[in-house]
């Protein structure tokens, strides 16, 4: 082969050679002491549960989990956390790890003894492969996330109070009625939705952790304007009197840019409507992307700071 022809190819060599690595603005985020299991501190339980149906959202099933503190006392309330996708927050060796950190802040006395309940979106499967899955292992079938997570409404507190709440009761459990001894957490649409069922429900939930938040017009999109989208929560904010909540949030700068809108800018709205408002919120940006890594890295902080009033 002449030059000539080699030339090309040597050319398209040197630009993929020559073309930089993307940053990687996540590793910098690794999960800390308090994320770890410790000789010595007593382990609570993951029991997992599922919901055939429900009546708030008929025709959609979840899984769903408790995490029992070892020091648990049956005859007494205990404080109680919401975490939505709950499964990617039950794992002890997942991203999250939940119930190592709360083993260890219980242990530490940096919060109270504290239930956590998982809840999955609602999916139903495909009913001409109700066991199938996808390439990449997703089952096949249809999710409510969006309709559940990122709708500016009242509907998905309703259903934690109607039939979530009630149901885990069911399990022996207890909770506590006092919303200073509630609190919800969750990410991206999980995490508007948390703060969207604090906001409606202030009396249930006072406390939120909110991670990579979707803030942004998801709703307002897929519904081609018939709904309401979390863009306009900042207005919200600044708009109603202040409510009772206590909001520890997190973003990173890299976050999602899409037809939805721009997280990291939609955040800082948030954020800056809060402190206009006199809320009690810590808000951290980072330089993360659209993932857990730095609310996991954080979580442990998180949890501290959200129930220092309640040990």
């Amino acid at each position: 082969m002449t030059l000539l022809r080699l030339l090309p190819c040597l050319l398209a060599i040197g630009l993929l050679a020559a073309e930089p690595k993307k940053p990687d603005y996540d590793s910098q985020y690794v999960l800390g002491p308090n994320s770890q299991e410790k000789a010595g501190v007593p382990k609570g339980t993951v029991t997992e549960y599922e919901l055939a149906d429900s009546k708030t959202f008929p025709g959609y099933g979840r899984k769903w989990a408790l995490y029992i503190p070892s020091k648990y006392d049956p005859s007494k309330e205990a404080a109680l956390m919401v975490f939505q996708d709950g499964p990617g927050y039950a794992s002890r060796t997942g991203a999250w790890r939940v119930p190592v950190v709360f083993d260890n802040l219980i242990a530490q006395g940096k919060m109270p003894v504290t239930i956590a309940l998982f809840i999955a979106p609602g999916f139903t499967p495909d009913p001409k492969n109700p066991n199938g899955k996808d390439k990449k292992g997703k089952a096949l079938g249809k999710s409510n996330r969006s309709f559940e997570y990122d709708s500016v409404t009242d509907l998905y507190v309703k259903f934690l109070l109607e039939e979530m709440i009630p149901l885990a009761e069911t399990k022996g459990v207890k909770f506590s009625k006092d919303p200073a001894r509630r609190a919800i957490a969750g990410a991206s649409s999980g995490g508007i939705c948390a703060f969207n069922a604090a906001w409606h429900r202030p009396d249930a939930f006072s406390k939120v952790f909110t991670t990579i938040g979707s803030f942004t017009n998801i709703r307002g999109v897929i519904s081609k304007g018939a709904e309401k989208g979390g863009n306009l929560y900042p207005q919200m904010v600044m708009d109603a009197p202040k409510k009772n909540i206590r909001i520890f949030s997190q973003e990173g700068s890299n976050d999602l840019t899409n037809e939805f809108g721009v997280w990291p800018e939609a955040n800082q709205k948030m954020a800056d409507a809060w402190k206009a408002k006199g809320y009690d919120y810590k808000f951290v940006m980072g330089e993360g992307s659209h993932n857990s890594r730095h609310g996991a890295q954080l979580l442990p902080e998180a949890l501290t700071w959200l129930w220092r009033d309640i040990r």
